[in-house]
């Protein structure tokens, strides 16, 4: 089956665009096209595509505002969702990662980048590498403080690998720094996210941040 696209974004010739080049692959399908949030409700209720493609500023309703309503419906029809950007440090875009949209994108990513997008989010994976979230958090901090949230309970080797996930390592590298076997840090990553309650790595980042599990740091 293919996966299901919708894509939200008020500027006419940015969705036809948008539209033709998922259309054009053969494991990707456009089900529905939206100029503001608060169409891109309604259409996410009765299309229910797998992946939306959500613009972050809209007229009538934001795609932030828009992708809160849709994931509070809660599963087993929950879509995921890739923030359209203009800007990579945009604080809606951090807003959004905290809703629990799956990551975002450029407007001005090539083809091949559009459709792999869609494509791993589809799989469940967040499209932000950790690194990026990581960079995104960290300048959004720096301007306007996150609001500390209370953490909860993980065991100490869980901790540790949710700081190495904020790092932007990928379970290869995590298993190298803690010395374990990268199944092992696969399980771990699992166990974090479920007793946390998040979708993916990219809102694992954000979570630990807010935790206080890592602090922003200097710029590299």
């Amino acid at each position: 089956m293919p996966i299901k696209v919708l894509v939200v974004d008020d500027q006419e010739m940015v969705r036809a665009g948008f539209s033709a080049l998922l259309d054009a692959q053969p494991d990707l399908e456009v089900v529905g096209q939206a100029g503001d949030g608060a169409e891109a409700v309604e259409l996410a209720a009765d299309l229910r595509p797998d992946v939306i493609l959500m613009d972050v500023r809209m007229p009538v309703m934001d795609g932030l505002s828009a992708t809160r309503r849709i994931l509070a419906a809660g599963p087993p029809n929950q879509p995921r969702i890739i923030m359209l950007t203009t800007f990579d440090l945009d604080d809606y875009v951090y807003a959004a990662l905290r809703a629990g949209a799956s990551g975002f994108l450029l407007k001005h990513s090539t083809p091949d980048e559009l459709a792999a997008a869609v494509r791993v989010v589809a799989a469940g994976d967040a499209l932000l590498a950790p690194s990026v979230t990581r960079r995104l958090v960290e300048d959004f901090a720096r301007v306007q403080p996150v609001m500390p949230i209370t953490p909860v309970h993980l065991t100490p080797r869980e901790t540790d690998v949710l700081r190495q996930v904020a790092r932007g390592l990928s379970n290869r590298q995590i298993a190298a720094e803690l010395v374990l076997a990268e199944q092992t840090v696969k399980s771990h990553v699992s166990n974090i996210l479920t007793k946390l309650d998040l979708r993916d790595r990219a809102q694992a980042v954000v979570y630990a941040y807010e935790a206080g599990v890592v602090t922003p740091g200097p710029r590299h």
